[in-house]
């Protein structure tokens, strides 16, 4: 059955339209931030230091991530970096105190409720690290705002599975970065198909588990757009530090695969690629 990309991206926009406003906590619904206590404690979890969360302003951490790609992209001073799916900000916000007054930072997001909250914490960033250096623009990352070859970096934090044409993601991806510029993403991916009755699943696309491509799709998609050949490192435990087996999501994904863990099908990865030229 052919995928309705609208309905799709209409169903994720209002999932995280819904996080945005606080009507949901996390990207598991009601329930307690994807397996951790706190933003903070999952953030913790996969790798953000203390320093990270505390130059961050206060909503900007939504406990949305997977991974922790901005702590592996060697961000230098002066580059000009993007966010695909930058929700409230926490990501580009890191990555702005990175490459300092020189350079910047766009975050591109789709939820006009994520933009305003991110635009709302620009202030408070910028009271904080004296830089005028990061912003948001509205747009879809299959059709990225952005002009050709005009950036260094590209992050994305546990995003690119809730695109339904990832294929144009990756095409647009090397549309906007400039030659020897270099991808650090950090995604959910499939080990194997998951059972139909998860696919079907509206909660588990916003929870990031429905929409995860696997990681020969992923890698076909990446070569196809022009991009170098990618490098995949599973980072095993992250997760698990996103179970939670008394949210609602994993509740569902548990009893649709008895017997088995959900690590079985699905992890998360760094994924490394780049533009020769």
């Amino acid at each position: 059955m052919s995928i309705d990309q609208d309905q799709v991206r209409q169903n994720v926009r209002g999932g995280y339209s819904a996080i945005a406003r606080k009507e949901a906590s996390s990207c598991c619904g009601k329930s307690s931030c994807c397996g951790a206590p706190s933003p903070s404690a999952l953030a913790k979890d996969l790798g953000y230091s203390g320093e990270d969360l505390s130059a961050v302003p206060d909503t900007a951490n939504m406990g949305l991530s997977c991974g922790n790609p901005s702590a592996i992209a060697g961000l230098k001073e002066g580059e000009t970096v993007l966010d695909l799916g930058s929700g409230g900000g926490f990501d580009a916000f890191i990555a702005g105190r990175r490459v300092g007054k020189s350079g910047r930072v766009i975050g591109v997001d789709m939820t006009p409720d994520m933009l305003s909250l991110a635009r709302k914490n620009v202030a408070q960033y910028q009271k904080a690290s004296g830089f005028d250096n990061v912003e948001f623009r509205l747009g879809e990352i299959e059709h990225l705002p952005v002009s050709d070859c005009s950036v260094d970096v590209i992050l994305s934090n546990c995003v690119l599975n809730l695109s339904p044409d990832k294929p144009q993601v990756w095409k647009d991806i090397f549309r906007v970065l400039k030659p020897h510029g270099r991808v650090i993403i950090s995604d959910l991916l499939l080990k194997k198909p998951l059972p139909a009755k998860i696919k079907e699943s509206i909660q588990a696309l916003v929870g990031c588990v429905a929409g995860a491509a696997t990681l020969t799709e992923t890698r076909k998609s990446i070569l196809d757009s022009g991009l170098s050949m990618p490098e995949f490192e599973e980072k095993a435990d992250a997760v698990s530090a996103m179970i939670d087996t008394n949210g609602d999501l994993y509740q569902e994904l548990l009893s649709a695969i008895p017997g088995e863990r959900i690590d079985d099908y699905v992890a998360s990865f760094i994924i490394r690629t780049g533009k020769a030229n």
